[in-house]
């Protein structure tokens, strides 16, 4: 299990008093370096193994986009691979179908199929390596079209362009946002070569951001997906940075005595809340996104770590082992200085890494307890669910439309990444055929 908690084990048992507590956590910490030192990765494309479907399916058939052959990339395979993914439809054999969006379709013939919905479309090149790329959506139940779009990109844009295509009508159909062309991070080993991963949300098209001798970990997002923050180890000790995913530039955050670690951003983008050593035990700062204005927010005896903002940037929530072992704290954003922390989760003695919903509804996490073992808890209620069957899971992450959770386990004796649909009814493991990935991050909607 690779958490913060494993770089903090010289302040566990310095600051710990209680005996019992050492000992869980010094398990911790032995199980998070072992398993990262099974790490290993080749730089491929994520496989997706899906099982699991939502509680109830949308059928819908989506032809072949006419002239699809004149473009490097099958659009039809990815929209329908897609929606399969998502758990919440089922794909209509069209029977090798080739339907243009400026075609007269039988509806009727479509819904005795039993489709509820059809997509036709087209790819038609533009000159200059280009190409327009068109399609609509239509119901088959009320015999109306739903709208379409057109756009015209270069080859390189092909994918994501299915992508909005898919979350195009996932919205329509479902009524809410797709996360498809959303984009995920996460890091894989090779030998003694780590890289930092961005894929589509598929687990395809992956880029490497960053190659390192040394271990990264804890990506975050920017709110506007243009950067990454992260801890690289590169100069033999953890230390923040943000990378720009567009011109490769890095900006050092923090780089102080002792652990720099946790990154986490402002829902403005404005800040990074993390976690620092360097005034002794491991406490909660904030901190400008240029490493400017350093403050920090927590001045307790105890560890504060893992902080994460809410949606709406008025609180913190953190793991603190201030009541004798980790559990999940919230703090008004200015710090304990403007308000007390409060304690957020108890079900289980051993709580850690909270990540918010984007709608601030829902609080997901680890707890140990036969494993470690993702929990999400209704935040109205305090109600909690288990959402897996896996044992060694970590590093939740949210995706944009709050409907499903990346996070990273252990299946078969790999590693591997995972999602899993708010409802525990779908899920999917994303596995290198010969790698294990670490560190997942979902990406947010893209601007």
């Amino acid at each position: 299990m690779r958490s913060l908690w494993a770089f903090l084990r010289a302040d566990v048992r310095q600051r710990i008093s209680a005996r019992a507590v050492r000992s869980q956590w010094r398990a911790w910490t032995t199980m998070a370096l072992a398993m990262m030192l099974t790490m290993g990765a080749a730089h491929a494309q994520l496989n997706v193994e899906i099982s699991g479907v939502g509680s109830s399916q949308f059928p819908v058939a989506v032809a072949n986009f006419q002239n699809e052959g004149s473009a490097p990339t099958n659009l039809t395979a990815i929209i329908r691979a897609d929606l399969q993914r998502s758990g919440r439809f089922r794909n209509v054999d069209v029977a090798g179908a080739t339907v243009a969006e400026t075609a007269n379709v039988d509806l009727a013939s479509w819904k005795t199929r039993g489709a509820d919905a059809f997509v036709a479309g087209s790819v038609t090149p533009a000159g200059g390596g280009r190409f327009e790329v068109r399609f609509r959506l239509y119901d088959t139940v009320k015999g109306t079209s739903l709208g379409g779009l057109a756009f015209t990109v270069g080859q390189d844009q092909l994918r994501v362009t299915a992508h909005k295509i898919a979350d195009y009508i996932y919205e329509k159909l479902l009524g809410e946002r797709g996360v498809f062309a959303t984009r995920l991070s996460y890091v894989s080993r090779v030998g003694n070569r780590f890289q930092l991963l961005i894929s589509d949300s598929d687990g395809q098209n992956s880029r490497v951001a960053l190659t390192s001798n040394e271990p990264i970990i804890s990506p975050s997002w920017s709110p506007d997906g243009s950067k990454v923050a992260y801890v690289s180890f590169e100069a033999k000790k953890p230390v923040v940075y943000v990378h720009d995913l567009a011109t490769g530039r890095r900006t050092l955050v923090a780089n102080h005595k002792g652990n720099n670690s946790a990154p986490s951003w402002s829902p403005d983008g404005r800040q990074l809340a993390l976690a620092l050593s360097r005034d002794g035990n491991t406490q909660v700062y904030v901190v400008n996104a240029d490493g400017s204005g350093l403050r920090r927010l927590t001045r307790s005896s105890a560890i504060d770590t893992e902080p994460q903002f809410s949606p709406d940037g008025r609180s913190i929530y953190f793991t603190s082992d201030r009541g004798g072992a980790p559990q999940i704290y919230r703090m008004p954003a200015a710090g304990e200085e403007a308000g007390a922390a409060q304690r957020v989760t108890f079900k289980g003695s051993y709580n850690v890494s909270p990540r918010l919903s984007p709608d601030g509804k829902q609080l997901a996490y680890i707890t140990r307890g036969g494993g470690f073992k993702l929990q999400l808890m209704d935040l109205a209620t305090g109600d909690v669910t288990s959402l897996t069957d896996t044992s060694n899971d970590e590093a939740p992450s949210f995706a944009a439309n709050g409907k499903y959770i990346l996070y990273a386990t252990r299946v078969g004796g790999r590693s591997v990444l995972a999602a899993v649909s708010t409802d525990g009814r779908t899920r999917q493991v994303l596995s290198l055929q010969s790698g294990e990935v670490r560190e997942p991050s979902w990406g947010p909607f893209m601007q």
